[in-house]
């Protein structure tokens, strides 16, 4: 299609319906701005059919097929996630993160424990409290591990700002009250910069940040 034949009108462009809403629906993912969102959609416009429908396919695949963990709240095709279902992890390690890109970042870095999703930390202003994260199952998951394994290590790896410091206190504040005595919890070290986001380290300083963990 020749993008210069496109209709125009008093020198401004006319854009078919199609082609306007799905610049819309780029502009409305996060960190995509006008511009930006203009060329993805020229680019489909430009790019031959299979790649566009592989994309759309992509896209309904994960909208209808794509489900939470039931146990640790990761993503997953199934009701237990591959590393819920994995049988060779350690089942003395537990870590905690905010979300699932975070699970990725740190799982790069060799990680061989569970996780557990919060999808999200508390955040007031944001209008995110206790009942918005995943805290009642993540302490019935501690009870439950601690269970078999007395020597078993929660690792608190939010992410190092505001919002994450005041989670990981709470969730080690809720889980002191439980009575947990040989509970072992740890906070991610400090290989992270202060008020940086995980999905953006690189694999070395966050394997410093695991290695490095201290008491909290």
């Amino acid at each position: 299609m020749n993008l210069v034949g496109i209709l125009r009108y008093n020198n401004a462009m006319v854009l078919p319906k199609s082609l306007e809403l799905l610049i819309e629906h780029f502009q409305s993912l996060p960190g995509i701005g006008p511009k930006t969102a203009e060329r993805l959609a020229f680019y489909f416009l430009k790019s031959n059919k299979e790649k566009a429908k592989s994309f759309a396919l992509a896209l309904k695949s994960v909208s209808e097929d794509l489900r939470l963990c039931s146990n640790c709240h990761n993503v997953s095709e199934s009701d237990l996630c591959a590393i819920c279902q994995d049988s060779l992890r350690r089942q003395d390690l537990l870590c905690v993160v905010e979300n699932p890109l975070n699970l990725i970042a740190i799982e790069r870095t060799g990680y061989s424990g569970l996780y557990h999703v919060l999808h999200g930390v508390l955040n007031p202003l944001k209008g995110v409290g206790i009942n918005d994260l995943y805290l009642d199952t993540l302490v019935t998951r501690v009870k439950k591990l601690y269970k078999k394994n007395p020597n078993l290590e929660l690792i608190l790896a939010t992410n190092p700002t505001m919002e994450g410091e005041s989670t990981a206190m709470y969730i080690k504040r809720i889980l002191i009250n439980e009575g947990l005595t040989n509970l072992k919890i740890t906070r991610i070290g400090r290989g992270l910069p202060t008020g940086g986001d995980m999905e953006y380290a690189d694999k070395s300083t966050l394997d410093n940040a695991l290695q490095g963990r201290v008491e909290f």
